[in-house]
């Protein structure tokens, strides 16, 4: 796939014209709308996914676990938050490295720290506090090649939306133990290509009985 801009050239352009332009892209390979209909897929998707997370939950890693025990917990914004969990949830369903795409670090973490060894993924930074209740998200950020190309985006959804789009749109490779989660969102989500893996057909299958 080509595209009308370089990686080179994404950093030094202001954020809303990258996000448009990120949109225009996407739409000119694929002709459909990139965050409205990443937002319908994981709409629709959402509820099932989850159901299918906690039938298995106990067969899964730990994180599963305890990423359906903070969903459990939440009171309100229900469904953002079921949102979040169900794309949080996905790699380690389909047993991919959640992570080397989504990573949470405190706002005092040395910054090389913060994003060492992501190829592509979502970095949630967290306020530094010592309170006991949940801590605050001060930003979310898509990473590439470890340097952050999008940032202060409102939800980690609308964040996964445009980190897909800039894999389509810069033609950027993703870490091989991120396969099945990316050719989900592909094929499943975003209905780009019918030839399933046979881990991703079962899904599939499943989201639809």
């Amino acid at each position: 796939m080509k595209c009308r801009f370089l990686y080179e050239d994404v950093v030094g352009i202001v954020l809303t014209e990258m996000f448009q332009q990120i949109r225009e892209e996407f739409h000119r390979i694929t002709n459909k709308n990139l965050t409205d209909d990443f937002r319908s897929a994981i709409n629709q998707h959402t509820p099932r996914l989850l159901r299918l997370y906690r039938a298995r939950r106990t067969v899964f890693p730990p994180e599963m676990d305890q990423l359906l025990n903070r969903l459990g917990e939440e009171t309100s914004d229900v469904t953002a938050h079921g949102q979040t969990a169900a794309l949080k949830g996905l790699p380690l369903y389909l047993h991919d490295s959640h992570e080397k795409l989504f990573r949470n670090c405190l706002a005092t973490d040395p910054e090389e720290e913060q994003m060492k060894g992501l190829i592509v993924g979502v970095l949630t930074v967290l306020e530094d506090d010592d309170s006991s209740g949940p801590a605050r998200v001060i930003n979310i950020a898509v990473i590439v090649e470890e340097d952050i190309v999008l940032q202060d985006l409102p939800d980690l959804p609308t964040a996964f939306a445009y980190l897909f789009g800039l894999i389509y749109a810069l033609d950027l490779q993703h870490a091989k133990e991120l396969r099945y989660a990316f050719e989900t969102i592909q094929k499943v989500f975003m209905e780009l290509g019918t030839d399933l893996s046979a881990r991703v057909r079962s899904l599939k299958n499943k989201l639809f009985q």
